[in-house]
This record gives structure tokens, sequence and C-alpha cells, in this order.
């Protein structure tokens, strides 16, 4: 499962730490060297979660003389963001909740019910995705391909008859949140490596593993399409 980034990690230190009610707007938080020594981690990774939370308006960061606080109100913090991502693309935050219910489940199903041809489409999908980093439609359309052939494989009737029903929302959706997650040109590997994940766990008919690595996969996508929009907010 891939890990959540370092300083992503100390983002929410920082904040559960000094940010929640312990200093008010305007206070300094400790050094860089101090926060290091505190959650024992480099600078240099401090610096980057320090930069990070400048980006989101959390903090102010002044030229030689620290970082200040400027929200610590983090629930209004959230809700302004999610506020933000339904009103961009109110589709894609509703098929994500859809996806949610529907694929998590299909997984399980799957992991128990899977044939032998229905475990070839889904690593023939995931060869795709392998090939695809300077290739997006191919991608697309693997990422579909793979997502698609977890819901067949359940044998669930009307399941199927649902993702195929909203083949062409599903697409959309899809689009959307990979031109946020691959801003970052390393998601192209943690996203080829989450699909391979749930692929051994249904191929080794791991239903109970398949099941959870599917919810952290679109929980993860949601998270970040939350992440790459607060930036936009204060602009």
């Amino acid at each position: 499962m891939a890990r959540k980034k370092t300083y992503l990690v100390l983002v929410d230190k920082i904040t559960e730490r000094y940010l929640n009610g312990n200093l008010k707007p305007g206070d300094r938080l400790p050094s860089e060297r101090e926060l290091a020594s505190q959650l024992n981690v480099s600078r240099t990774s401090i610096r980057e979660a320090l930069r990070f939370m400048e980006q989101n308006g959390l903090i102010e960061i002044r030229q030689g003389g620290g970082s200040f606080v400027k929200v610590f109100d983090l629930q209004s913090r959230k809700e302004e963001i999610m506020k933000a991502v339904k009103e961009e693309n109110p589709m894609v935050y509703e098929m994500l909740e859809l996806r949610r219910a529907l694929e998590v489940e299909s997984a399980f199903l799957a992991a128990k019910r899977a044939t032998s041809t229905d475990l070839e489409k889904l690593r023939t999908a995931l060869m795709n995705m392998a090939l695809s980093k300077q290739n997006p439609e191919l991608g697309l359309k693997a990422d579909i391909d793979f997502h698609t052939g977890i819901v067949e494989a359940t044998y669930n009737s009307i399941f199927i008859k649902m993702i195929h029903t909203l083949s062409s929302h599903m697409e959309d959706t899809i689009r959307a949140t990979q031109k946020h997650r691959f801003k970052d040109p390393s998601r192209y590997e943690d996203t080829l490596d989450e699909h391979k994940e749930i692929y051994l766990a249904i191929a080794s008919g791991n239903a109970n593993r398949a099941k959870e690595l599917m919810e952290e996969h679109i929980t993860k996508i949601r998270e970040e399409l939350v992440e790459s929009m607060v930036v936009d907010i204060g602009k």
C-alpha cells in the first residue's frame, strides 16, 4: 500500500499540535530546527511541510522571521475546501461517492468469484496502465477497464448493469481526478501500485483485503482531489 508522503504526515502533526486552538492567528511556530527535533525528522522535511501549509493559507512564512499562524479553525478550512470541490464539478464528487459504495463491495465479491478469464482482463488493464505514462488516453481506458472488470467479476447483474449505464460519467470522473492526481508525476507509479495491490488481493481470493484496498484507493483519490484544489482557493 502506498504510504502517505512524509511532508503530509508532518502537516497533520504540526496542525494537530499547534493549529487546533493551541496557537492564535499571528502566533509564531517553533523554528524549523525545533520542529525537526520535536518530530524526529529532517529540517528538509519540515521545510517542505511548512511550504505546503503556507501555500494552503494555514501559515505565513516571513523571510528571516519564522512561521506564523494564519488559520487555526481547521474544520472550517476543510469545509471551505470541500465546498470548492463540489462547486467545481459536483458530478465528480457525487460519482466518487457512488464508486466507493459500488466498487468496494465489488472488490470483495470479485475476490470470491473472479475466473481466470476475469483475472486476465485485469492483468491486461494493468499492463496498459504501465505503458500509459506518455499516453493519457490509453491510461484512461486502462483505468476504466480495470474498474469495470472488477465489477463484471462479481457476476451480479445489477452491479454490472449499473457500471455500464454510468460508463460515460465514470470516464468523465476518472479524467477529472487524473488531471488533479497527475499534477505530481510521481503519482503515476503510486497509482499503478495501488491497482496492482487490488489485483493481487482479488487474484489470491483475499476478499477482505481487496475490499480494504479499494476503499483506501477511492478515499485517496478524493483526498488528493481536495489537496490539489486547496492551493487554488487562496489565489
